[in-house]
C-alpha cells in the first residue's frame, strides 16, 4: 500500500514538474504549490480505496478519518517543494503507515525504496534490491533548515578531514543513507520519528540496519532532539564526537 500510494503521487510530481505552478502561501515563508496538493489528493485516494477506516494525516490537508482509527497513514506529498518550485529534482514523496510500513519515492530516479518494518529494499525496473547502507563514499548530507545548529558541523575541522558534507533538504538524504549511498545523515529538530517529513526515511534506515540517535546520542522518541542516521555504528560514533564537541546537541 506505502508503494503503491508514493508511485501515485510520484507520478503527479513527474507529470506537472517545470510547468507554471499556483503557490498557497503557508505563512513564514513556507508555501505549497499546485502539485504538492494533487499529489496528495492521489495518494489520500489510494489510500482511501484499500483502507477507508484508516486516518490519514497530509501535509497539505491536515487529519482525516476518525480519531479512534486503528491505522495512521503519515503523507509528505512533496518533500522538497523549495526545490521543485524552482526546478531541482531533488525531492522526494512519503508515505508511512506509523509504526509500520513506509515507502519514499523519487519521481524523477523511479525509484521507490520501501519497507515493511523488518526489511528494506528498494523498487526500480520491476525488480526488489535489498537496501545495504555503507559509509564508504564519505558524503554526509546535513539539512541546514533553522535554528541551524547542525550547520556547526560544517566549520569544524575535523568534519573535513574524515567526511565530505552534502547539503540537502529531502527525504531522499535518509533513503540514501538507508541504499549505502551516503554514509550518514544530521539534521536539527524535536522528535522526527513522528514527522510526516522524516517518519518514511526513518524507517528506511531503521529495517536496513543504520545507526540512528538524536544529536546527544539518546535514542529517538518524545524527548529527541534531532537526528544522526549513519550507515554503521562507527561512522556514527564520529558524527555524535563531533557533535558534542560542536556543542550541537547543547541547545
Amino acid at each position: 500500500m506505502a508503494v503503491a500510494a508514493a508511485r501515485a503521487g510520484a507520478d503527479i510530481v513527474r507529470e506537472l514538474y517545470g510547468g507554471r505552478l499556483e503557490r498557497v502561501d503557508k505563512g513564514g515563508g513556507d508555501f505549497a504549490t499546485a502539485a504538492d496538493l494533487a499529489a496528495e489528493r492521489a495518494i489520500l485516494d489510494v489510500l482511501r480505496a484499500a483502507r477507508p477506516g484508516d486516518a490519514v494525516l497530509g501535509e497539505e490537508g491536515g487529519r482525516r478519518g476518525a480519531a479512534d482509527a486503528d491505522r495512521l497513514w503519515l503523507v509528505d506529498p512533496l518533500c522538497g517543494t523549495l526545490n521543485y518550485a524552482v526546478g531541482t529534482m531533488l525531492v522526494a514523496v512519503n508515505v508511512a503507515l506509523r509504526d509500520g510500513a513506509a515507502a519514499v519515492a523519487d519521481p524523477f530516479s523511479g525509484e521507490v525504496f520501501h519497507t515493511d518494518g523488518a526489511t528494506a529494499h528498494v523498487r526500480a525496473g520491476g525488480a526488489d534490491t535489498p537496501l545495504v547502507p555503507s559509509a564508504a563514499s564519505a558524503l554526509v548530507d546535513i539539512n541546514l533548515d533553522p535554528p541551524l545548529p547542525a550547520a556547526r558541523l560544517l566549520t569544524d575541522p575535523a568534519f573535513g578531514t574524515r567526511f565530505r558534507a552534502r547539503v540537502g533538504s529531502t527525504t531522499l538524504a535518509l533513503a540514501w543513507v538507508a541504499a549505502g549511498k551516503r554514509a550518514a545523515y544530521v539534521t536539527d529538530g524535536g522528535d522526527l520519528t513522528a514527522s510526516l517529513h522524516f517518519a518514511a526515511g526513518i524507517a528506511l534506515c531503521r529495517a536496513a540496519g543504520c545507526t540512528l540517535t538524536d544529536l546527544t546520542g539518546a535514542p529517538l522518541g518524545p524527548a529527541a532532539r534531532g537526528l544522526i542516521a549513519a550507515a554503521d555504528p562507527a561512522t556514527h560514533a564520529q558524527l555524535l564526537a563531533l557533535a558534542r564537541d560542536s556543542a550541537i546537541g547543547d541547545r
